[in-house]
């Protein structure tokens, strides 16, 4: 008789996949992502999801697609338990990216990557980012979480989300429509947001005595751990404006980097650094580590989160507009005759 062969020790648990805990949170998220969203044509747990694509109310529907994770702030946001807050930046990062081109948000997927599942981070996580996109008129409509022990570190998770927009072609904002005489507006950010963080772990690791900063009233560590404001709802009632020429969501490279973006070769960006309405907390980072003021330039966004290309006309009212959201919004430049670059004048003034 054929001897019956032991188990084998060999499984994708004892590897260190556990599949039954998937399943549960899968089973939690199907709860977390019910929604009444009509587009939205099937559930979790298809292969795929099914988006209704008709947009009657468009004449010609652009889809505007983007893809973005949170960098570097999500190794401290974990470690300082700030789930929901990682979850906020990630979404509200891709909004703003997309609305500089004219979009409405439509749906997002995400991607949780991890070395071990835990179930209860991972919950918080997808609850998170749903609760997100609902505060920005969106809808997260599924997306992947991928357990890979021996790759990433146990109690390590890497997020990444896709979102689709959608705009009327003929109002796509795109800078082209830039021109000599327009006045550039800053919309104010509220810190670093998304960005530099890894010149801020190591000014933490080489000199710690930064964690004892008070700014505005707060530690440090909760002033750069500030959920990335998503400026959707103060930029929507202006989209389409005939007035608005472009915009540029300022992120990693600065004023500089991403308002070269959306400019035209046939003109300039003229930026007076000494409008700009620094936050205590670039000075913080600015002092602590002596950092020039070219760098910090380069690195953080100085305050600004987003910037308005508007024509002369239509500053005054857009302006406006933005206030009565609730958003400082003040002009820092002018679009001059040039090919295609940003220039400064003045110095920068670092808040007390």
């Amino acid at each position: 008789m054929e001897k019956q062969k032991k188990p084998s020790s060999f499984t994708y648990a004892s590897s260190g996949v556990d599949i039954a805990a998937k399943d549960e949170v899968l089973l939690d998220v199907e709860r977390t992502l019910k929604t009444d969203d009509k587009r939205v044509l099937n559930s979790v747990g298809a292969f795929a999801t099914l988006y209704d694509g008709k947009f009657p109310e468009y004449e010609h529907p652009v889809l505007v697609m983007k893809t973005e994770e949170p960098g570097s702030k999500q190794l401290l946001a974990f470690q300082h338990d700030r789930v929901e807050s990682i979850c906020a930046d990630m979404v509200n990062h891709l909004i703003n990216d997309i609305i500089v081109m004219g979009a409405k948000p439509l749906a997002m997927q995400d991607a949780v990557i991890c070395g071990k599942l835990d179930k209860n981070i991972v919950k918080r996580i997808v609850a998170g980012v749903a609760a997100a996109c609902t505060a920005q008129e969106c809808v997260l409509t599924g997306g992947e979480t991928s357990e890979q022990p021996g790759v990433i570190p146990e109690g390590t998770y890497i997020l990444t989300a896709s979102i689709v927009g959608v705009v009327e072609k003929a109002k796509v904002i795109d800078g082209s429509k830039v021109k000599d005489g327009d006045v550039v507006l800053a919309i104010a950010s509220n810190g670093l947001h998304t960005n530099g963080y890894s010149l801020v772990r190591r000014l933490m690791k080489e000199k710690p005595e930064i964690l004892n900063t008070k700014v505005d009233q707060m530690s440090f560590l909760d002033a750069i751990l500030l959920p990335h404001l998503c400026f959707y709802k103060t930029v929507k009632g202006i989209l389409g404006d005939s007035g608005l020429h472009g915009m540029a969501h300022i992120t990693g490279s600065g004023i500089e980097g991403n308002l070269e973006r959306i400019l035209p070769k046939s003109v300039n960006a003229t930026i007076d650094l000494s409008s700009l309405r620094v936050l205590p907390i670039f000075t913080a980072i600015r002092d602590a580590g002596e950092i020039a003021d070219a760098e910090m330039l380069r690195t953080y966004n100085m305050g600004v989160g987003l910037t308005l290309i508007v024509d002369a006309k239509s500053a005054e009212k857009i302006q406006s507009h933005i206030k009565k959201q609730s958003h400082d919004c003040y002009p820092i430049g002018n679009i001059v005759k040039g090919n295609g670059k940003v220039t400064f004048e003045g110095t920068v003034t670092w808040s007390a």
